[in-house]
């Protein structure tokens, strides 16, 4: 077959005889004898069947065959080479793809500027970013269809490690109107006349459930949910119900007065975030780059936030 009559060294070699117009000045550049260079062609010659390059002209004149080979050359040694120095930048860490996903329904807000961050340092890194909440995210990542998920439930799976970016309280948002305003913590009995809104996430996967109203064997009255957290702002500045929303979260709507956040009991209820990796992946540069990135955007644009509790660590291997 024609392309397994020549490689990409023959390629080379046409290149530097062309750009440097000479065989002599040829060899030098392809590391070759002026007598290996010739023989290497004449022998690539003879497996097409024609001549490639006029000889005893100078500079170099090339027959078409010789032409049609070079315009060969220009596209696809360039894609070697780019593709060449990509591997080795993914072989060291130094770039690779990036695919995330988000548990948190919150987490857009400081997530998306930490991402524009993150372009800018590091523009090789093939990043993209898609929602979790129609799916689950972290079998996905460790099946390797993701490569990262911001999370607040990790799970037990051994293959997969968790790097904490930060810990925060999770507070009632009530209107400014509302008799549990003037309450100074929030007990499991008081919301059980209370519509309760909610994102749209498993009820397992919920704080307020798992670790507030579960346990003291509360119900709401009633539920109703909502994706987006300016909606469920207005929902609960109207009257329409309460919310258990992060603190950082709500700091701008209880700053302009729209609801109060208040702690739920005594000791407030702090969970913590994480951006799960695969295990093997840990150490990786540019997603360990990620993850400092996205932490020192939270902890210089979040109100509230803390240290995350890293003894989760321990999950991974």
């Amino acid at each position: 077959m024609f392309i397994s009559s020549f490689d990409l060294r023959h390629l080379r070699t046409l290149t530097a005889l062309r750009d440097t117009g000479s065989l002599v000045e040829a060899s030098e550049r392809v590391f070759l004898t002026q007598s290996a260079l010739s023989h290497q062609i004449k022998a690539l010659e003879t497996r097409m069947g024609c001549p490639l390059f006029v000889r005893k002209t100078k500079p170099v004149r090339f027959t078409p065959a010789g032409r049609r080979l070079l315009e060969l050359a220009d596209e696809v040694l360039p894609l070697v080479h780019a593709a060449s120095r990509d591997i080795g930048l993914y072989a060291s860490g130094e770039s690779g793809r990036l695919h995330l996903a988000i548990e948190c329904h919150s987490c857009f807000e400081w997530l998306l500027p930490a991402i524009d961050v993150f372009r800018d340092q590091r523009p090789e890194v093939d990043l993209d970013i898609a929602s979790g909440f129609s799916f689950d995210p972290l079998p996905a990542l460790a099946r390797g269809d993701l490569d990262l998920v911001v999370t607040a439930d990790p799970n037990d799976d051994a293959t997969l490690a968790y790097a904490p970016l930060f810990g925060y309280e999770a507070h009632l948002a009530v209107a400014s109107s509302h008799p549990l305003a003037a309450k100074e913590v929030i007990a499991p009995r008081d919301l059980a006349g209370e519509t309760l809104i909610t994102y749209p996430v498993e009820r397992s996967r919920m704080d307020i459930f798992k670790r507030f109203l579960d346990p003291a064997g509360v119900e709401p009255a009633r539920m109703r949910s909502a994706e987006l957290t300016a909606m469920m702002v207005q929902l609960v500045a109207t009257g329409r119900g309460v919310a258990c929303l992060p603190n950082w979260a709500l700091h701008e709507y209880v700053s302009r007065g729209y609801v109060v956040g208040k702690s739920l009991g005594q000791e407030g209820i702090w969970p913590n975030l994480y951006a799960a990796v695969r295990a093997v992946q840990r150490d990786v540069s540019f997603i360990a780059d990620f993850i400092r990135t996205a932490k020192s955007t939270c902890f210089r644009n979040l109100v509230g936030i803390v240290p995350a509790d890293e003894d989760v660590q321990a999950a991974g291997p």
